[in-house]
């Protein structure tokens, strides 16, 4: 079928304030991804659907079944393959206008800034809040806008930073929150219902049409807060904060466990290895996901949710050996790191990708 551009963006362009002008701002545009899970898939779509000329997606990850409930373009038949290409091959089918690419590299210290810098405006569609202050500061050191989106339980963060107004760059994540917070799980291990997954995707495309189109009124230099249990929300006004050198951070940072490929051997435990000591005695294991009821496929000791875990009261008993267990073995390294480091002659592990991969 021969597809008139007009015609297929016929009630976009009929809104005055897009017009032929927008559109073609929108059909030049440049958007980088990050992330093509339950926020950057959808995003990536509708910004493909508006006219996006241009979008590059970085995702490393696999579909998975715990992804489908949330990340809609996906389907059972897609399982175990990768969500970079999976979406891609998805945006091509529907949208003609709009040129699209994608990489299965993760994003890291090492590669993010020449990623970053080929960019118009970068959206962050990820789940690890390292990733985002990596993201955050390499925006900052490119001077690129960042549409950001977080998520927690029922609520939805939203903003867009970095954008340059009246002779200076708006605030940034660092702004908001200037360091990375080390007790705060992602969606995995703390849960979410899809609806507030949608709306803040929704909410980050409108951000990037808004900012591409020069339309509207940002959401610079604030915070959008929206709790889907209330359908309430609110603006977090931000303040810049000119004594943050993100310069110097991001020379000096490792930015965490980007990934798993980056956690130290020594405090992990092989699946296998893990499975030989179940029937141990010495073997103590604690599940620090935080929905009691998620399905575990082995009998834990304890059961310390991951935001109530309490490591300066935890009183270890040292005859034990101690194996730290989650959805991913991101949350379970972290806290077998800090009982490390607390108690060293602890014998303490995590069990390395944690139980979606036992």
């Amino acid at each position: 079928m021969n597809i008139s551009k007009s015609e297929y963006f016929k009630r976009q362009t009929t809104l005055s304030e897009i017009g032929e002008e927008g559109q073609q701002l929108l059909q030049k545009a440049n958007i980088l991804v990050i992330g093509c899970g339950g926020l950057g898939s959808p995003v990536a779509i509708y910004l493909a659907a508006s006219g996006v000329g241009n979008i590059h997606l970085v995702d490393f990850d696999t579909i998975s079944i715990s992804n489908l409930h949330r990340q809609v373009f996906y389907n059972t038949a897609t399982v175990e393959k990768s969500k970079a290409a999976v979406l891609a091959s998805e945006i091509a089918k529907k949208t003609p206008f709009t040129n699209v690419t994608f990489s299965e590299e993760a994003v890291s210290k090492t590669n993010i800034l020449e990623l970053v810098s080929k960019f118009d405006v970068v959206v962050d569609g990820t789940d690890n809040l390292q990733i985002k202050y990596l993201i955050n500061d390499a925006c900052v050191l490119t001077k690129k806008p960042l549409v950001y989106g977080s998520l927690y339980k029922f609520d939805g963060y939203v903003a867009t930073f970095n954008v340059f107004e009246s002779k200076a760059y708006s605030c940034n994540l660092r702004d908001a929150f200037p360091k990375i917070a080390t007790d705060i799980p992602n969606c995995g291990e703390a849960g979410t219902m899809n609806p507030i997954v949608g709306l803040i995707a929704l909410l980050q495309v409108n951000e990037v049409i808004k900012l591409i189109t020069k339309t509207g009124k940002l959401l610079t230099n604030q915070l959008l807060i929206y709790n889907a249990l209330e359908n309430s929300q609110f603006k977090m006004k931000l303040k810049k904060n000119e004594s943050i050198a993100i310069e110097e951070i991001f020379k000096n940072s490792t930015y965490g466990a980007l990934n798993c490929a980056t956690q130290k051997p020594i405090l992990l435990i092989s699946k296998g290895d893990f499975k030989l000591k179940l029937n141990d005695t010495a073997t103590e294991i604690i599940s620090v996901i935080n929905n009691i009821n998620t399905p575990i496929p082995f009998e834990v000791h304890q059961k310390k949710p991951f935001h109530s875990f309490d490591i300066e009261n935890f009183n270890p008993d040292f005859t034990k050996n101690y194996v730290i267990v989650c959805n991913k073995g991101i949350t379970s390294y972290n806290i077998t790191q800090q009982l490390k480091d607390k108690f060293p002659a602890l014998n303490v592990l995590s069990l390395a990708e944690g139980i979606e991969n036992y």
